[in-house]
């Protein structure tokens, strides 16, 4: 019998209605103008509420060609759990008002035998959204494709932790039948995030935030691990993908297919311009084999 993962966030984070939702996702992915490349292999997306973030997540996930995928891997920061490790998914099933997409079982256990995972119960796995808000996109894409997913956890990990992931995932990258979604929003600014990070010189607040998470999105692109762990650690930038991305970042180094990761939208909740203010940046993008 199928252990359900509910769309827990549903009717509060984006609309329960399936047929709004269908129409949203629709909207947004044809208004985007991205085109399906087979070439495409991972995306880097938002996780906010729809009314935040869809619109900049389409830009993402409209790169995706279903028609060789077979499964997505899911990899999304712990908001609410702390753990050191990476924790797979007990549900055999994950809901979503407009479908739903079965757990690969088969994945979850060759990653079991590693050692190296453990597994989130539950009440951990639907309290956290940072993949939920992929999954209705990866619903709306992958409709009348047959799809599993690996939905994998990512906790505080070290940097060695990070790295030691990124070996054990790389040889997923080499199969083109598998395809990676990395979930994170970008800086969370103003006293309620305790981050306040200000340069003048860029201008207004917001192009300050702006130059920030560019200078961050740039490092990212160059698929280095190390130079994005430093930018970090300068900038203290409150990117909450991070380890999610680190781990990715580590699985391109470690596999023997060039990808190139390339930004294709950027977006904030709204323009900061006092120090009262706050906002949440979205960047999204897409990794390409780079032939």
């Amino acid at each position: 019998m199928d252990k359900i993962r509910r769309a827990s966030h549903a009717g509060s984070w984006y609309t329960d209605n399936p047929k709004k939702l269908g129409e949203e996702l629709d909207g947004w992915l044809r208004d985007c103008g991205v085109a399906q490349s087979s070439d495409v292999r991972a995306v880097i997306a938002p996780h906010a509420g729809y009314s935040y973030s869809g619109r900049a997540a389409a830009y993402a996930f409209g790169n995706i060609d279903p028609e060789n995928i077979s499964r997505v891997f899911l990899l999304g920061p712990s908001h609410h759990h702390y753990t050191p490790k990476c924790a797979l998914s007990k549900a055999t099933l994950y809901k979503t008002p407009i479908g739903d997409l079965p757990i690969d079982l088969q994945v979850n256990e060759e990653l079991k035998a590693t050692g190296k995972f453990e597994f989130m119960d539950l009440h951990v796995d639907e309290a956290e959204h940072s993949m939920e808000m992929h999954l209705p996109y990866l619903v709306k894409v992958f409709q009348g494709y047959s799809v599993k997913v690996v939905p994998i956890l990512v906790g505080a990990l070290s940097a060695e932790t990070e790295a030691m992931y990124g070996r054990l995932l790389a040889k997923y990258v080499d199969d083109p039948t598998n395809f990676f979604s990395v979930s994170s929003d970008f800086c969370h600014w103003g006293s309620r995030f305790n981050y306040t990070h200000y340069d003048k010189k860029h201008g207004a607040i917001h192009k300050s935030i702006e130059a920030l998470d560019k200078s961050g999105m740039d490092i990212i692109e160059t698929g280095d691990p190390d130079a994005f762990k430093q930018y970090l650690l300068e900038t203290d930038n409150t990117i909450c993908g991070r380890h999610p991305i680190s781990v990715f970042l580590h699985m391109l180094k470690s596999s023997s297919t060039k990808i190139k990761i390339r930004f294709l939208r950027y977006e904030q909740s709204s323009h900061c311009k006092s120090m009262r203010d706050s906002s949440v940046s979205y960047a999204s993008a897409a990794a390409k084999v780079d032939a």
